[in-house]
């Protein structure tokens, strides 16, 4: 009987080892899942202000059409009879969490790009106005750029 004392404590903690490996790949995938759903979230925010800039510039009165000045005017646009509202909300950058960078050109908005410096999951799948964002490296290079023809 003396010859067994420890055996069990061998197999619990192989037990105890295998638990931890698993819990760490769970973890894992749950932040790649995470970063994932962010990095869509991106896509339609970012998307969703290129639109906005896009109506901006479209829905011009008469002939003066012109890219906004700043992100406020794509929230209450009253240039025309009524009140505008390009964007419902100016909304986060979901990869920080913090206000998106603006992008001007000519002291005049063209769009918005996101702050975080972290590498893309997505490669590849991207629709034909995003076609750039293949070769990014970081979120950083994913530019949500209007630019009227």
């Amino acid at each position: 009987m003396r010859r067994q004392q420890g055996f069990s404590y061998l197999i619990v903690m192989f037990l105890v080892a295998m638990l931890t490996l698993a819990s760490v790949r769970a973890l894992q995938v749950t932040l790649v899942n995470e970063q994932r759903e962010r990095e869509a979230e991106l896509l339609l925010v970012g998307m969703a202000y290129r639109n906005a800039i896009r109506s901006y510039y479209q829905n011009a009165t008469g002939s003066a059409r012109q890219l906004p000045k700043d992100g406020k005017v794509l929230l209450d646009d009253g240039r025309g009879q009524r009140t505008e509202h390009h964007l419902r909300k100016r909304f986060r950058d979901p990869m920080t969490a913090e206000a998106w960078e603006e992008i001007y050109e000519n002291d005049f908005l063209i769009g918005v790009v996101s702050r975080s410096s972290r590498k893309p999951i997505k490669k590849s799948g991207f629709p034909p106005e995003l076609a750039d964002f293949s070769k990014a490296r970081t979120y950083r290079d994913w530019k949500f750029i209007y630019r009227p023809e």
